[in-house]
C-alpha cells in the first residue's frame, strides 16, 4: 500500500466519526422530517402520505397556530431590538480601562451561560409569581401588583424580560467590535467639537453596523427557536390564554403530547422558511445600513 493512499485512509478514519454523526443525527432526521411533514404519523403507525394536507390545515383551520406565530412574531421583535440595545449598551460602559472590567464581563455574561437552563426558567418564575420580589417591589413603591401568570400579555413580556437579560454573548460580540475602533477616529471628532451623541451615531453605528448585522441574524434564529423558558415558566401550557404558546412549543405539544408528528414536521418547515425570509430580508437591508470600509463606505 503507497504511502498517499494509507494517509488518505488515516485521513477518512479520523474525520469518520464526525461523518457518521453528521449523517445519523443531522442529515438523516431533516430528511425523514421532511417526508413525515407530507404524512399524517403518530408515532405509533406507519406513516400514511396525504400531500400538503398538514400545511394546508396550519393556515385554514387551526386557529392556536395563527395564534402561536402572532405570539412568536411578538416575542422576536419585542425582545431582540430590546436585547441588543441593553448588550450595546452594557458593552459601551465596559469598554473602559478598569483594573475590575474582565470581573464585570464574567459578571454580565454569566446570564447567557444559564439564561437557557430549567433552573433559571424557575427562578424567574419565582421572581414573577403574586408573592415575587417584582411584585413587592411594586408595591413598595405604591403601585398594584401586576398578575403575570394571569394576564397574557404581561406573561409574554415577562418572557421578554428573561430573553433581554441573556444579553451576554451579544455584548461581548459588541465590546470586540467596539474594541477594534481606532480611537484616533473619536480623539478627531473631539477636535472637531462633536458631542456624545455625534460620536455614537457618526463614529460608533457605521463602524460597528456588521457586528450589528450578525447579532441581529443571530439573536432572530435564537430567538424563534426559544422553547425551554416558555415550557418551564407556562408548566407546558403556554398559558395563561395561551399567552406564551411560542412557536416551538406548540410544535412540542403537537408532536410529543398530541402525537401528530406529521403535523410537528410540517410546522419545523415551515418555521425554517420563515427563518430563511426573515434572514433574508435582513440581509438584503444591509446593503442600506451596514458600513465596510472595504467597499468605499458602503
Amino acid at each position: 500500500m503507497s504511502t498517499h493512499v494509507r494517509q488518505n485512509l488515516w485521513g477518512y478514519f479520523f474525520i469518520g466519526p464526525f461523518i457518521i454523526g453528521f449523517l445519523a443525527f443531522t442529515i438523516i432526521p431533516i430528511l425523514a422530517s421532511l417526508y413525515f411533514s407530507f404524512t399524517s404519523y403518530d408515532l405509533f403507525s406507519a406513516p400514511q402520505w396525504i400531500g400538503f394536507e398538514n400545511f394546508k390545515n396550519m393556515f385554514t383551520s387551526d386557529p392556536r397556530y395563527l395564534h402561536s406565530l402572532k405570539i412568536t412574531f411578538i416575542y422576536v421583535f419585542g425582545g431582540v431590538p430590546l436585547r441588543l440595545a441593553f448588550a450595546l449598551v452594557v458593552a459601551m460602559l465596559l469598554n473602559t480601562a478598569s483594573r475590575a472590567v474582565g470581573l464585570y464581563r464574567t459578571m454580565y455574561y454569566l446570564p447567557s451561560l444559564i439564561g437557557g437552563s430549567v433552573a433559571v426558567a424557575i427562578m424567574w418564575r419565582n421572581i414573577f409569581g403574586d408573592d415575587g420580589i417584582v411584585n413587592l417591589a411594586l408595591l413598595g413603591l405604591g403601585m398594584d401588583p401586576v398578575r403575570w401568570f394571569g394576564d397574557p400579555a404581561a406573561a409574554l413580556w415577562m418572557l421578554i424580560g428573561l430573553s433581554i437579560w441573556q444579553f451576554g454573548s451579544s455584548m461581548l460580540i459588541f465590546l470586540a467590535g467596539l474594541k477594534s475602533i481606532p480611537q484616533s477616529y473619536y480623539e478627531a471628532a473631539s477636535v472637531d467639537g462633536a458631542s456624545f451623541f455625534q460620536k455614537f451615531f457618526s463614529i460608533t453605528i457605521p463602524m460597528l453596523s456588521p457586528v450589528i448585522l450578525f447579532n441581529a441574524i443571530m439573536q432572530t434564529i435564537a430567538a424563534f427557536m426559544t422553547f425551554v423558558p416558555a415550557f418551564i415558566i407556562s408548566k407546558g401550557t403556554g398559558g395563561p390564554l395561551d399567552g406564551t404558546l411560542l412557536y416551538s412549543l406548540y410544535l412540542f405539544k403537537q408532536g410529543f403530547e398530541f402525537f401528530h408528528m406529521g403535523y410537528a414536521s410540517a410546522m419545523a418547515w415551515v418555521m425554517l422558511v420563515i427563518i430563511a425570509i426573515l434572514t433574508s430580508i435582513i440581509f438584503f437591508s444591509s446593503r442600506y445600513w451596514v458600513h465596510y470600509e472595504s467597499e468605499g463606505g458602503r
